[in-house]
């Protein structure tokens, strides 16, 4: 897939982005423990209603709004791919800024991160299969679903899995680790982006315009998916709060390490990618800062 858009990249920062993403994922799943996810199958209201907005409305709603506005196609795959991305290990921080459910948050982190095995290549295919605009994009590729496949498995599930075993075993080590983990692979990630952005600045200041709004309109979607959702399942406040921020954070680093390795020629998907990378922080601080302010209601 190639777009014509001359992104620089270094090929030897791949492996170091996806350490960056897996060291994330690690990091949040080290405050989960067993117990906690019998309690999810206990209660999985709060989990099924995000999922369903996550991983169905989300795509959906990408998908229809990209064919009814003719947007791009290629920016409209970068829009499908972060919808088909799970929540990333920054909702739980905005979850707990927000005074929202916390232990809900971290629980659909991790059951989003472990569906996302199969649910990020099907979605990305199946909705870049279903706008006729971009199926001929993907049609031009073979699109490599096992690969995409075994690198979710790789950065997601096996760090979410280590995560638990650690956080149940050795909750002490944990308990240490568990801060310094999120907020150093945190703080590595945004240099990351950073990093790409100052690389690419004159290419970023040139499409501004073409990517800008479409990025925070979807992102503005998402939100508004999860926050309705969260209503019509009746949840209370603050489940409502880890519902909505669980929803409009995706794992925008996830997204950059599928394109940088299977697609390093489409520049415009890794415009939206990493620009959500940078917005999503910004609208989920605004956010959280609002909600912070107004204790959840009984």
């Amino acid at each position: 897939m190639d777009d014509a858009l001359p992104l620089k990249f270094d090929p030897s920062g791949l492996v170091a982005l996806n350490a960056i993403v897996a060291l994330m994922v690690f990091g949040a799943s080290l405050d989960l423990r067993l117990d906690d996810l019998r309690r999810v199958v206990r209660r999985p209201a709060g989990i099924f209603a995000g999922l369903s907005a996550q991983a169905v409305l989300t795509p959906a709603a990408t998908c229809l709004l990209t064919w009814v506005f003719k947007v791009d196609p290629a920016l409209s795959l970068g829009m499908m791919l972060v919808a088909a991305c799970p929540s990333g290990a920054l909702s739980n921080v905005l979850t707990w800024r927000s005074r929202g459910n916390v232990a809900l948050s971290v629980g659909m982190t991790t059951v989003s991160s472990l569906a996302a095995t199969a649910l990020t290549p099907l979605n990305f295919a199946l909705y870049g299969w279903l706008n006729p605009r971009t199926r001929e994009l993907l049609r031009d590729v073979e699109l490599p679903v096992g690969g995409i496949l075994a690198q979710v498995a790789l950065v997601l599930a096996l760090p979410v899995i280590a995560g638990v075993l650690v956080g149940t075993r050795a909750p002490r080590v944990a308990q240490r680790l568990e801060r310094p983990l999120r907020q150093l692979s945190f703080l590595i990630l945004i240099a990351f982006i950073a990093g790409a952005f100052w690389e690419n600045r004159a290419l970023f200041v040139e499409r501004f315009g073409s990517f800008f709004w479409l990025v925070v309109l979807q992102n503005a979607m998402a939100l508004g998916i999860g926050l309705g959702v969260a209503r019509l399942a009746r949840l209370d406040d603050a489940d409502t709060r880890a519902v909505t921020i669980e929803v409009g954070i995706h794992n925008s680093g996830l997204g950059l390490a599928i394109l940088f390795t299977f697609f390093p020629t489409a520049g415009s998907m890794m415009l939206i990618t990493a620009f959500w990378g940078v917005w999503h922080l910004v609208s989920g601080l605004l956010l959280s800062a609002y909600w912070g302010a107004r204790p959840p209601r009984a």
